[in-house]
């Protein structure tokens, strides 16, 4: 029975406060965050290259319906307070040649090169065959990953705000 069910933690002294079953789900993101990030690092390097998870998320946020990016834009999206990290990568990949950079006035521009794209597109198809393709086949569907978007987006916005929070304590 699931009410029978002792919930998976690693830190029991946070589980037996008011909701318990966060302290669960606060694994489990642990868990994801972790294997997410190898995932990124591992199909990065089967698609021909050795980068970061952050190199290859800001590339693919780059790279979103070809439009050049501003800085601020790519750390707002990725939720990324730290800019140098973001402008650390971005040297990285542009010395990679899957990015340029260009100046806009004050703000600097990202935009995908061609390189980049490619890369992109090789990514894509690795997880296509290797991640997609199993959980098409294995579950969860559609609906039920939206809702986990869903649901992981409402959080974020809940830890977020208790971050400010504890900032001020």
């Amino acid at each position: 029975m699931a009410e029978d069910r002792r919930p998976i933690v690693s830190s029991a002294h946070l589980a037996d406060g008011a909701t318990p079953a966060l302290s669960e789900l606060e694994f489990s993101l642990t868990l994801a965050a972790a294997a997410y990030q190898r995932w990124i690092a591992r199909c990065a390097s089967a698609a021909g290259l050795a980068l970061a998870p952050l190199d290859v998320l800001i590339l693919h946020t780059v790279r979103h319906r070809d439009r050049a990016k501003r800085l601020a834009d790519i750390a707002l999206v990725l939720d990324v307070e730290d800019t140098h990290l973001i402008t650390y990568a971005i040297r990285k990949l542009e010395r990679a040649g899957l990015v340029a950079t260009q100046r806009s006035g004050k703000e600097k521009l990202v935009s995908a090169t061609d390189a980049g794209r490619s890369f992109c597109a090789r990514y894509r198809d690795i997880r296509e065959g290797v991640l997609a393709t199993a959980v098409a086949a294995d579950g969860p569907d559609g609906p039920a990953l939206s809702a986990a978007a869903e649901l992981l987006r409402r959080l974020s916005g809940q830890y977020n705000q208790a971050a400010r929070a504890a900032a001020t304590l």
